[in-house]
């Protein structure tokens, strides 16, 4: 288990994260379509972006560059349901590799951009956490 976020520890997270999407009928069949064969060019660019939100922006190292809020709202089919599984997924995740205080940080930042994306699709905040 990692006690601390690092760029080795948010890799491997995204990586374990996507491979439990790609293989989640509900979410494969929102994101397998629109993602398709180019799994490797947006797991760098998932992995860029947990890092410049965990770590800040190191030098050296070059900046996510995306437009998140943007990229999701083309999504189409997508219900609170999406939301709730993308959570209980990202959380088991976290728990599952890191140390209580870093899975629950981990899980306080996923919500945050869960409810960003809510607010998009739906007007409010339709799933609020994982489920017990």
């Amino acid at each position: 288990m990692y006690a601390a976020a690092d760029p080795a520890s948010l890799t491997r997270l995204v990586h374990e994260f996507y491979a439990d999407v790609r293989r989640d009928a509900l979410l494969a069949a929102v994101f397998g379509p629109r993602i398709g064969d180019d799994w490797d060019a947006h797991l760098a660019r998932m992995v860029a972006f947990w890092s410049d939100v965990m770590l800040g922006r190191r030098p050296g190292v070059p900046p996510f560059q995306g437009n998140v809020y943007g990229k999701h709202m083309t999504l189409e089919g997508v219900t609170p349901a999406h939301f709730q599984r993308w959570l209980d997924l990202f959380d088991a995740t976290a728990r599952r590799l890191f140390e209580t205080p870093v899975a629950d940080e981990l899980l306080v930042v996923a919500k945050r951009i869960a409810a960003s994306l809510q607010y998009g699709f739906f007007g409010k905040v339709e799933v609020a956490g994982p489920s017990a």
